[in-house]
């Protein structure tokens, strides 16, 4: 493969206390929480709203659970939906349009400067530590320095171009399916089922809703590896939140893979949209009216850290002297990356667990944080904490952490974890108990 040399001078354009580079649920509120600490903060996103899969992934409702007191509870009170359990059955998709206005509202603080359609391309690096970011925007390249900078991008983009080691998938390589949603509306609210996925056992008349849906898979009416329809109720009677589309063997990291996933996606809308009409009661006049204008990428890369979490230690519910995110809660939710439904017979439930600050700081690398799906985990483990709940508390976590490492002039290794505990309890997040 032909390579070229390029060098070229850049601007420094601005310098901050922290850079948090992406804002999706773990970044708006690593933004946020670092700001209210006093810290200046420049907040990157690639696309032109802020959100990421609470708008632009159109990803309902908030899954998950963690303890109290985190921004969980304050962006959920925020969308106005309801409180939800752990696994979904209570929950209801947001409405995404005005989320996108009240999440932009969330992160509009004196002390955040938000950089729109503006992408990281590389790292500005001192020996091993981060001193900035390099990032392209509408007027070309230039450079954001920061002391600390928070790797929300979910990919694990910052880290990757740091040269941090990451993992992908599982030990053959393969990563759970993509997925684009969509909402309809038109459906019979007296007679359309929701099913909140496979741990799901509601019935149509006297036949499992997901035996009925593999039946007709089997019969030629659906694909095989879209026979696990998830219909979730939103906030608006009459409306479904359908989280079923699913493209196998795609790695969102190369972007000679994306175009097609996409389309195999956008047609697959299609075609459940003429098996709702025609097989599902109550949805006989339902129509699309929105989707997500990404992709809905569920794994990638996982960033090692100091401390690599295994999803044993999830299912018995493991606490940690440095724990920084409390009594986190989902399955062991593997999609299959091979065919429909679970990877696994028996889907694995977890009791509350903690997440430890070495699972946050990448092995090998200075001055960075990661926040989101990316952190420090195996392929089972990141299945359960990949969820939007605990994702955010995430963010919160190491937001403050990076705020207090600019304070006391430390890198966040050698931040005094007992102090970061200590102020996450003082702001009124449960850490213990």
């Amino acid at each position: 493969m032909e390579r070229v040399d390029f060098v070229r001078s850049v601007e420094v354009k601005a310098s901050y206390d922290v850079i948090v580079a992406g804002s999706g649920p773990a970044g708006i509120c690593a933004a946020v929480a670092a700001a209210r600490e006093g810290a200046k903060v420049a907040l990157v996103e690639r696309y032109g709203v802020v959100g990421g899969n609470l708008t632009a992934g159109y990803v309902g409702p908030i899954l998950g659970m963690v303890g109290k007191g985190t921004m969980r509870d304050e962006i959920v009170s925020l969308l106005g939906v309801p409180e939800n359990d752990m696994i979904g059955v209570t929950g209801k998709a947001h409405d995404f349009e005005r989320a996108k206005l009240l999440l932009a509202r969330f992160v509009n603080h004196p002390n955040i400067d938000v950089y729109l359609q503006t992408i990281v391309v590389d790292v500005v690096k001192e020996g091993s530590s981060i001193t900035g970011v390099v990032v392209s925007g509408g007027e070309g390249l230039f450079i954001l320095a920061a002391g600390v900078t928070i790797d929300a991008t979910g990919d694990g983009a910052v880290s990757y171009l740091a040269g941090a080691q990451t993992e992908k998938g599982r030990d053959d390589g393969l990563m759970q399916p993509v997925t684009l949603e969509f909402t309809i509306s038109g459906v019979d609210d007296s007679r359309g089922v929701i099913c909140i996925g496979d741990v799901d056992d509601v019935k149509l008349g006297e036949e499992r809703f997901l035996d009925y849906c593999k039946r007709l898979s089997v019969e030629g009416y659906l694909p095989e590896k879209i026979a696990a329809v998830r219909l979730h109720p939103t906030t608006k009677s009459g409306e479904r939140q359908v989280n079923t589309t699913q493209v196998n063997g795609v790695d969102m990291t190369r972007v000679e893979e994306i175009f097609a996933a996409d389309l195999e996606l956008r047609e697959q809308i299609a075609l459940l949209t003429d098996f709702f009409h025609n097989h599902l009661p109550g949805y006989e006049n339902c129509r699309v009216i929105s989707s997500g204008t990404t992709t809905g990428v569920r794994e990638t890369r996982r960033v090692i850290g100091d401390y690599v979490i295994t999803a044993e230690e999830l299912a018995l519910g493991c606490r940690f002297e440095d724990v920084i995110v409390h009594r986190a809660e989902f399955i062991v939710d593997i999609h299959n990356p091979e065919g429909a439904g679970q990877a696994e017979e028996h889907i694995q439930y977890c009791k509350p667990y903690d997440l430890p600050y070495r699972c946050f700081t990448p092995k090998g690398i200075e001055n960075l944080y990661v926040a989101g799906r990316c952190i420090s985990g195996t392929h089972r483990a990141h299945a359960s904490y990949r969820v939007m709940s605990i994702c955010m508390a995430m963010g919160e976590a190491v937001g403050v952490a990076a705020a207090m490492c600019r304070a006391e002039e430390c890198t966040p290794r050698n931040l005094d974890v007992k102090k970061l505990q200590n102020r996450l309890t003082e702001k009124g997040i449960e850490l213990y108990g």
